[in-house]
């Protein structure tokens, strides 16, 4: 179908340049992202009344998903929505559904911050609950955006950005990430990939990094878990 009847231009292909990259990295960035909110909620949930131990551990763990998810997302926000916009015609309403969810997500994180902000010098129940049922509300809206951004805006993005371009949004990632999280922040992309993510992942790194990692990365993020998960 040609722009002349779609409003859309040809999608790119041949000696275009676009395309050339795997998007499932980004879904396996977002199924961390789905598993620690939601197991943020049931450990704060299960903070005793007056624990400010726990509560402090959690916070800390909050703060760095935190960071996270807003890196993640201004990476999107600068890098990839800017070009898309221009080339997807008619298909920019999802572009333009994407930036509508974010700030979304930004206004129930808001709220999440202010709340852990507030519970965790005292790990009082009243608060506690409050945070709880906040996490609930901000994980439903995240899931829904990561959910429609899977299905509908990454087959668009490997049409319509270079691998350049896609790459970009990592190079973001590091760039705009404390050094002293990055292991942790790996490590929890790491956590359930399979063989096949892991050779996506361990592929885009270079091979300093990939010594990093598998040197002290592993051994970093199991006492990471330990700590935030309470484990033996």
């Amino acid at each position: 179908m040609t722009s002349s009847t779609s409003g859309q231009s040809p999608a790119p292909g041949g000696d275009s340049g676009f395309g050339g990259f795997d998007a499932q990295e980004m879904v396996i960035v977002h199924r961390a992202f789905r598993r620690e909110i939601r197991l943020l909620g049931e450990m704060i949930a299960a903070v005793a009344p007056g624990d400010v131990k726990r509560s402090a551990v959690l916070a800390e763990h909050f703060a760095d998903v935190h960071t996270g998810l807003v890196n993640h997302h201004q990476g999107e926000d600068e890098l990839l929505w800017p070009p898309m916009l221009t080339r997807v015609g008619l298909e920019r309403e999802v572009v333009q559904r994407m930036e509508a969810q974010h700030e979304r997500i930004v206004e129930t994180l808001a709220v999440v911050d202010a709340l852990v902000t507030r519970w965790a010098p005292t790990a009082d129940a009243e608060t506690r609950d409050r945070l709880v049922a906040a996490l609930e509300e901000h994980r439903t809206v995240l899931v829904a955006h990561l959910d429609d951004e899977e299905a509908h805006l990454l087959p668009l993005a490997e049409r319509f950005l270079t691998a350049k371009e896609w790459a970009s949004l990592g190079e973001h990632f590091v760039l705009s990430t404390p050094k002293s999280k990055l292991l942790k922040f790996f490590g929890m992309v790491m956590e359930e990939a399979d063989e096949r993510d892991r050779a996506i992942l361990l592929g885009g790194m270079p091979a300093p990094a990939r010594l990093v990692w598998r040197v002290l990365g592993p051994p970093l993020y199991a006492r990471t878990l330990r700590r935030v998960r309470a484990t033996a």
